[in-house]
């Protein structure tokens, strides 16, 4: 048998790619987006969940009483229905390459791994902001239905409605990227969001070391201050924000990319 050698660099044969400028982040980013929103499953979801927004607050506005309602109360039902789902279509866009099988032309067109990771953190960013507004401009449709007063808690509009929402996409976000399976990680996030709560909320109330505990494990509980109003969290209760997330949301993601740059795209 002969030895064979590797060819060099400049000879016929081969091409030499060392000076091509990487793919600009920009593009990147339309790419996730579109990749999102260029299905029918993709684009049928998308628009359920705005649907979906609307139905429900147009029956909050047909059902309640007008008199006493704010533009407060109207985002809160809105944000709450785009909170519950914007997690999962967020899951969808992080687990495309694993579950849909396209990992290895994705990866093959931009080796880099961790700027593919974070072109989808961006559209994931980029279209959450986008539906945080249609969810918002939803809400303002069922004040004019009910005639309600458009006043809002400055408190309410930033931690109740966008920031809650943030967390909701950082939370898919890092649950995907763990898990990177559509299935599993659908399947964990609706543990997190209805089995988890109500087995701590169980446990606290029969354990009273557990209620004081839970706060610093659980982040649903963490975050029950976010939707208070203008209600400022004492330090305490920031620190139990602080603590559970980086359980919930930190933890997750590192080791979901350290998992990723090590995984083999089949």
């Amino acid at each position: 048998m002969s030895a064979t050698t590797a060819p060099v660099p400049g000879t016929p044969g081969m091409i030499d790619i060392s000076s091509t400028p990487r793919v600009p982040l920009g593009r990147l980013v339309s790419v996730e987006l579109r990749k999102s929103l260029d299905t029918r499953a993709g684009r049928w979801f998308t628009g359920s969940i705005v649907a979906l927004c609307l139905a429900i607050v147009l029956i909050f506005a047909l059902i309640a009483d007008g008199v006493g309602l704010t533009y407060g109360d109207f985002l809160l039902v809105s944000g709450s229905v785009l909170g519950y789902f914007l997690p999962i279509l967020v899951i969808l866009m992080v687990t495309s390459e694993w579950s849909q099988r396209t990992g290895l032309v994705t990866f093959t067109l931009e080796p880099h791994r961790p700027r593919v990771v974070a072109a989808k953190f961006l559209a994931a960013l980029v279209l959450g902001a986008g539906l945080i507004v249609l969810a918002a401009v939803v809400a303002a449709l069922g004040v004019l239905v009910a005639g309600a007063d458009w006043s809002v808690e400055t408190g309410l509009l930033v931690n109740g409605f966008v920031v809650a929402n943030l967390i909701g996409i950082l939370l898919g976000f890092a649950i995907a990227m763990l898990l990177m399976n559509t299935p599993a990680a659908i399947v964990a996030y609706f543990i997190y969001t209805l089995v988890l709560p109500i087995a701590v909320g169980i446990l606290g109330a029969f354990q009273e070391w557990f209620a004081d505990l839970a706060p610093w494990i659980e982040f649903n509980t963490a975050q029950a201050t976010l939707f208070e109003g203008d209600y400022v969290p004492t330090g305490e209760e920031t620190a139990q924000l602080v603590t559970s997330g980086l359980i919930w949301l930190v933890l997750p993601l590192v080791l979901g990319l350290l998992r990723l740059l090590r995984a083999e795209p089949k």
